[in-house]
């Protein structure tokens, strides 16, 4: 489901309109996060974004070709982002965990309402379930790698690594109870959990200006 080198050209705007690859893929994804994949077709979308239907196919073959579009935009946002933060070039294994922890707090890197509108797709789409499995995988062995550079054996490295992967999706899938307020208070008590290694103070301010940067409203409740 890669781009391919062709694929480059047809992100360059045509028509009237001067709609873009991007631009179906991102409506796409908006109706799939609201209504479920069965809601994506190419006639509304092409209404939602005020432009002919026809030039749908000046950037897809057909609608499963936008389909295939929409995990490949998954696994460059979401799976990317952790596998990337998990390999930063960190001093300790807690800035290495915090490094990570920038996915949960920035929608921008790793959007969570993505994630699970991917996942309830796979529950009735077993080629889909195959991608889901297998970015699960990819994302859990580069937190386990991640603890493991930093002198924990495998099989504590793989629990660890399941146990910060699988809470994330837990706290997630509570975030309507949950503020990133909360998380400025209680972030270094998680660092800690998943480490067992003491939290500096330049290590807890680095988690609260990461958690700033990500939502500034939010310093302005301190």
């Amino acid at each position: 489901m890669t781009t391919s080198p062709g694929d480059e050209g047809k992100k360059n705007v045509r028509g009237p309109h001067r709609m873009t690859r991007n631009h179906w893929i991102d409506a796409a994804v908006e109706v799939m996060m609201k209504d479920g994949i069965d809601a994506v077709k190419i006639a509304p979308l092409s209404e939602h974004l005020d432009c002919a239907r026809s030039s749908f196919y000046w950037f897809f073959e057909n609608r499963q070709d936008l389909l295939d579009a929409i995990v490949d935009h998954w696994l460059e946002r979401n799976t990317n982002a952790i596998v990337n933060r998990a390999n930063t070039n960190a001093e300790t294994i807690n800035d290495a965990v915090i490094d990570v922890f920038e996915c949960w707090a920035n929608t921008k890197l790793f959007d969570p309402q993505l994630d699970f509108a991917i996942r309830e797709w796979a529950r009735k789409d077993k080629s889909i379930l195959r991608f889901v499995d297998m970015s699960d995988n990819s994302r859990l062995s580069a937190l386990t790698s991640m603890f493991e550079r930093f002198g924990f054996v495998q099989e504590e490295a793989e629990v660890r690594a399941r146990l910060i992967y699988f809470a994330q999706i837990g706290y997630d899938s509570l975030s309507n109870r949950k503020n990133r307020l909360d998380r400025r208070k209680t972030g270094p008590y998680y660092v800690f959990c998943h480490t067992g290694q003491p939290v500096t103070e330049q290590q807890v301010a680095r988690l609260n200006q990461l958690l700033t940067q990500a939502d500034p409203a939010q310093g302005n409740h301190e």
